[in-house]
This record gives C-alpha cells, structure tokens and sequence, in this order.
C-alpha cells in the first residue's frame, strides 16, 4: 500500500531504508528530474512566472531531504538548459539568482545532511554571482559522502556530446588516444556526469512527454516516470509513487529474464 511507503519525516536514514527493505522496495541509486511546471503553476493562479519558480525552490528542499532520507545516492536536477535564455530577461535573471538564494538559505542543513553538491553545464556563460554560490558549495560539501545533489545548470545534451567530440578528436590529434581505443565507455568519460553512474529513474513533472534534451547519452536505459504534478505540487508522496513504481519494473537492458 502506498500509505505504508508514506515513512514520517522524524525517522532517521537507517529506519526509512529498513521499511523500503521490508517492503522488497528497490531504491534507484541515481534518479534525475526534469523540473517543469512552475511558470503553468504561477499561470493559474494569476501570479507572476517568478513566483512558481520562488514556489519550486521550495519543492526542491523537500525533495533533497526526502531523496537523501531513503537512500537515493544521486539527485541530479535540471536546474536550467541551455535553451531557456530564450525566456523573457526578468525571468532569467531571476532564475540565475534562485542557486545564490537556495545555497545561501540551504547550505548549512546540506553540510549536516553529508549530501555533496556538484554542478555539470558550461558555467563559463553564469552570471558571476551565480558561478561564486555553486563554487563556494561545492567547495564546502566536497569532502560530503552523502548523497550527490547534482544540478544540471545551463546544461544541453547536444552542447556536451558535441563538446565530448571535440575533446576526442583533439586529443586523438595530440597522440593523447588513438581512434581505436574508443568505445562507449571511452564516451562516457568525456561527459560532463563522467564521476556519476547513469540515471536509473527519471522523472518529469507537469504532463509533458519529451526529454528535453537533458541527459541524452546516459538515459539510454533509464526508467521514466511522469506526473501530470505541476513541480511546486510535486511532493514527497509523489516521490515515493515514482520509486514504487521503478521497484516494480524489470530491467532488462536489451536482454531476456525468466
């Protein structure tokens, strides 16, 4: 019953991880989330798109703490692509101060909680002000064995794969490789995730069916989730809706089980 995989918030990792085990619940080691749903969510309520975004960040703590609590070891969130600078200035502007205002609101309790944060996109194109809050928290989590909270932070997966490329071709040009020692893990070692496993859960809100080009080489087998939840109504039993469900699914990798 869902009811029983509500677990009450006061109950440490260890206790939420034992009822996950009891209920022969398997919990994804990585899930990523496409978060998407605040500008509609601001929309019906006749508020400024801002102000689903404000409403998300608060989704995103909730999530954070939940997915650390029951054993997820990877959260990777995509924060902003590198399509959305085609949104109206106020809201990327806006959406470049939500890091600096999470981390800044946020940090201490990720420092307590041993999660790490780490942040893969073409940082070089932030704001100053948003680069110094992400590498002042991933400088202060660093040592963190925790959960890895992940942002995926003016991040396409074409822009990585096409820069991965790149980087192949050059160093096969230097000597550094050869064309013949390239393979997919090869491939996946010129990736922006290349320190992280693969999403094994993925989840999108808000009733879209697309991926967004978000993560492309490395949900080849991943599981996929999707709500109609706008991300601010997202919650934590939604989350443990989605992990029921990955339980419950055979992974078979192009293979064949019993």
């Amino acid at each position: 019953m869902l009811e029983r995989f509500s677990l009450k918030r006061g109950k440490t990792k260890t206790h939420r991880r034992e009822e996950l085990a009891n209920q022969d619940l398997n919990v994804p080691d990585h899930v990523a989330i496409i978060m998407d749903g605040n500008g509609r969510w601001a929309n019906k309520r006749g508020l400024p798109r801002i102000a689903g975004h404000r409403e998300g960040m608060k989704t995103v703590k909730e999530i954070v703490r939940e997915a650390s609590e029951i054993g997820i070891k990877v959260l990777t969130l995509y924060a902003f692509s590198t399509e959305n600078w085609k949104r109206p200035k106020d809201e990327v502007e806006f959406l470049m101060k939500l890091p600096e205002q999470f981390l800044s609101s946020y940090l201490v309790e990720l420092i307590d909680k041993n999660v790490q944060v780490q942040v893969m996109g073409d940082l070089d194109k932030i704001p100053s002000h948003t680069l110094r809050a992400v590498t002042q928290a991933k400088e202060k989590t660093k040592k963190n064995t925790g959960m890895i909270l992940n942002f995926a932070l003016n991040y396409g997966s074409r822009h990585e794969i096409t820069c991965a490329v790149k980087s192949l071709i050059h160093d096969i040009e230097k000597g550094i490789l050869s064309k013949e020692m390239i393979d997919e893990d090869m491939i996946s070692n010129y990736l922006l995730s290349k320190s992280l496993p693969d999403p094994d859960l993925l989840i999108r809100t808000s009733g879209e069916l697309r991926i967004s080009n978000f993560m492309l080489w490395q949900i080849a087998y991943t599981e996929f989730w999707f709500t109609d939840k706008l991300w601010p109504d997202f919650s934590v039993s939604d989350l443990h809706e989605a992990v029921k469900h990955f339980s419950s699914r055979k992974r078979r990798y192009g293979g064949v089980t019993s």
